[in-house]
């Protein structure tokens, strides 16, 4: 919905003096119109002409955007436009012009795939290869370039930022210093990679005073959309873009800043007044995308902030006639949840509402895999937006191949669900949850995958290999493909910019809205919290917000609502009634001390890992003997047999009855039914 006319506070905007102005922009409140706007009345009325605008963004989405609303606006001329341009392409546009007059003859080519020279500085500095660990050093790369720190201040940096690296610090610093001593060849040509567009650009204005009063004669004034998503070294070459002008506006929402962990800092939003003391600040509030329900919920849930951020939000006000109230839902399992966001999309569709206009956001790409299946069942089409889809995945393609072929040699007939996790392991599969953002988005993949076939075997205990790849094949090929009128799925990091008229989001549990990553840090979490309130507002009417307290169906219900949800849940609301009885059933306290247990290892002790308690070493040593002989009869890895954090559990609380024994965590029927005989046989010698 679009105002018919500029509203107060958009025209105070576009009406602000030439020189700084700081634009408050909540979600849904018009910014590029007003921006736009604002750029056509500085050259209309003669301030500047529009040859002389440079009007950057993040996106080339929102750049082309810009450009079509300033041709609509006949804000152009035969060679004379408005630059509206990422920040990168204006970089390649300057340094592409000024090279030869600054730096030579010296050739340079720009690097489009940074991975083979990253595979070759990994491989110099004796780290793995792996596919995911070289696009978590490349990100690690690109923050700290991005971040303005260099190879020798990188440990440090990571340590004090607590990053979570793929490899240790020190190596990763190797591996930036080999990349960027690769990326010069024995001639002195050079290849620059995106980061390098933004770096030297900025170097050669600030040493060549020639081309620095070049472009400044060029360019006279800058619009810089999403100002909380800059990073440092993009802040310094709108520094040097500027000299020491002050024609600038700039346009942002400190509570919308969710790419931290890419460099993005909002601080530069927060001092701009403290900058420049005489900027002029406005603050857009009404929001014309949601309906006031769906604005009334982001309001609160934004409210509850902490931190810097915090002291500048918005308070939004809905500007849509009224429309539904945002629902909330509980439900035993994740598929349970996906099958009811299926027949809640289906429900939509048959009221009219477009699929293209629909969208199911979580918080990582793993998360889609239930709901691609349950939207295929429906038969509702679907696009993945941000992410390949699940079977298109690289890891649960190898996958497959590997379960395939292990079907057509005949064999593994005994426990498919073991040996297909023997499989994974080689591919990544690991125990512990790896560190990098890639390694883990694989290795929740993988686990998927593993779920899937633990879900299929309990449906089918007579499961083959042959069955189990044929099954697997069958629904690769019944999934949609992407296809611009169906269903979105979407992270919420790639739902930024975006809306719909209904939005499912799923999974908004503890550990995943707000991840787990960021429980150690108070600054994560408040990130998470912006992430979510990011998600709320791509709704225009319909809002509905969904957990699970189990992964698989039928699984322990060891999950709890995200603290974000405290509040938000109406007293009245049908999942008020099932959450705060099932809360208080499943909720589990530490049995030492007595606080509530959160994270999954305490959960599988059974009390807060700083606790203190007497362990059965004899009890705990036989229990690893007997669980290496049941791993190698039955060719599986141990941790198939039991966790070492549940061999742990049981040493300590040394269970001597099945009640007990099954108390723990990790000892579901399956294995009471395997092990628990020999367990409690165990327990009983050891006392």
């Amino acid at each position: 919905m679009r105002p018919p006319q500029l509203d107060p506070q958009q025209q105070a905007a576009v009406d602000a003096p030439r020189g700084p102005v700081c634009v408050l922009a909540g979600a849904g409140t018009g910014k590029t119109r007003t921006i736009t706007h604002r750029i056509a009345r500085l050259v209309t009325q003669g301030h500047v002409s529009a040859g002389q605008v440079l009007a950057v963004t993040f996106t080339a989405r929102a750049a082309g955007e810009m450009r079509t609303r300033l041709r609509s606006m006949d804000v152009h001329g035969p060679g004379n436009s408005v630059q509206a341009l990422t920040f990168h392409a204006a970089a390649l546009r300057q340094l592409r012009y000024f090279w030869p007059q600054a730096v030579g003859s010296t050739r340079w080519e720009l690097l489009d795939n940074k991975f083979p020279v990253v595979a070759r500085a990994a491989r110099r500095a004796g780290v793995g290869t792996a596919t995911e660990t070289l696009r978590d050093l490349a990100s690690e790369i690109e923050w700290a370039k991005a971040s303005l720190i260099s190879p020798d201040r990188y440990p440090e940096a990571a340590a004090r930022l607590q990053r979570d690296t793929p490899v240790e610090a020190v190596k990763v610093a190797d591996v930036f210093r080999a990349y960027e001593a690769l990326k010069t060849d024995a001639d002195g040509d050079m290849l620059l990679d995106f980061d390098d567009l933004i770096l030297l650009t900025t170097e050669i204005l600030s040493e060549h005073s020639a081309v620095a009063e070049e472009f400044r004669d060029r360019y006279r004034c800058f619009v810089v959309d999403e100002y909380q998503d800059v990073t440092p070294a993009q802040q310094q070459l709108l520094d040097a873009w500027l000299g020491r002008r002050d024609d600038i506006t700039v346009v942002g929402d400190a509570n919308q800043t969710i790419y931290s962990f890419a460099g993005a800092q909002a601080n530069y939003l927060l001092d701009f007044s403290r900058r420049f003391p005489d900027a002029a600040v406005v603050r857009l509030e009404r929001d014309y995308r949601s309906t006031p329900q769906v604005v009334g919920l982001a309001n609160r849930v934004i409210g509850a902030a902490r931190g810097r951020a915090a002291g500048t939000r918005l308070e939004l006000i809905g500007q849509r006639p009224p429309g539904p109230e945002p629902q909330f839902a509980e439900y035993d399992d994740e598929p349970a949840e996906a099958k009811a966001v299926a027949a809640g999309v289906a429900r939509l569709i048959e009221r009219g509402v477009e699929p293209s206009e629909i969208a199911i956001l979580y918080r990582i790409n793993a998360q889609s895999e239930a709901h691609e299946q349950a939207l295929t069942e429906a038969g509702i089409p679907y696009q993945v937006r941000g992410g390949e889809a699940f079977f298109s995945r690289t890891e649960i393609r190898q996958a497959m191949r590997a379960i395939t072929q292990t079907a057509e040699r005949g064999g593994e007939v005994g426990d498919v669900v073991g040996a297909v996790r023997t499989l994974l392991v080689g591919l990544g599969m690991t125990e512990a949850e790896p560190s990098g953002a890639q390694a883990r988005a694989r290795w929740e993949s993988l686990r998927s995958l593993a779920t899937l076939t633990e879900e299929m075997y309990a449906e089918n205990p007579m499961l083959t290999f042959a069955g189990l790849a044929d099954e697997l094949r069958k629904r690769s090929e019944a999934r949609h493909p992407p296809t611009v009128q169906g269903v979105t799925l979407s992270s919420l990091h790639a739902a930024k910019g975006l809306e719909w008229d209904a939005v499912f989001l799923v999974g908004a549990t503890e550990g995943s809205i707000p991840i787990a990553q960021s429980f150690k840090d108070e600054r994560a979490v408040e990130e998470e919290r912006r992430l979510l309130y990011v998600g709320i507002t791509r709704a225009r009417v319909h809002l509905h917000i969904s957990w699970a307290l189990a992964r698989n169906e039928g699984g322990k219900k060891t999950r709890r609502r995200s603290r974000f949800l405290a509040s938000l849940v109406p007293d009245d609301s049908p999942a008020r009634a099932i959450v705060e009885p099932t809360r208080k059933r499943t909720e589990r306290v530490c049995r030492i001390c007595g606080a509530p247990l959160r994270d999954k290892t305490a959960l599988l002790l059974g009390r807060c890992e700083d606790c203190e308690t007497d362990i059965n070493e004899d009890l705990f040593l036989a229990l690893k003997a007997w669980r290496t002989r049941q791993a190698s009869e039955q060719k599986v890895p141990p941790y198939v047999v039991f966790t070492d954090n549940t061999l742990l559990a049981i040493a300590e609380q040394e269970p001597t009855d099945v009640k007990s024994l099954v108390a723990i965590a990790g000892i579901g029927a399956k294995k009471l039914d395997q092990y628990g005989q020999d367990v409690l046989d165990l327990v009983r010698g050891s006392r």
